[in-house]
């Protein structure tokens, strides 16, 4: 039985997501006062979650929103084909 068979619950899935979170900002091809500021605001959602579960929930969606922004490089135009 995987430790992944046990989450089930809101609580469960915000810790699954955070969890996963931790591993995508330790991934992340930034340098390293980036990654380290980075870690210490998802350190913060963490000690959030234990007081507000929903309220780190939109605070998580929102810091990886902005991950996604910040990494990211290719224009948006960049992705539609000649023609379209």
């Amino acid at each position: 039985m995987a430790a992944d068979d046990r989450l089930t619950g809101p609580e469960d899935e915000l810790a699954w997501r955070l969890r996963e979170a931790h591993r995508h900002v330790r991934s992340l091809p930034v340098p390293a006062k980036e990654r380290e500021r980075l870690a210490r605001r998802l350190l913060t959602i963490c000690d959030l979650s234990k007081r507000d579960v929903e309220h780190a929930a939109a605070r998580l969606d929102l810091f990886l929103l902005s991950i996604d922004v910040r990494v990211s490089d290719t224009p948006s135009t960049g992705n539609i084909a000649e023609g379209d």
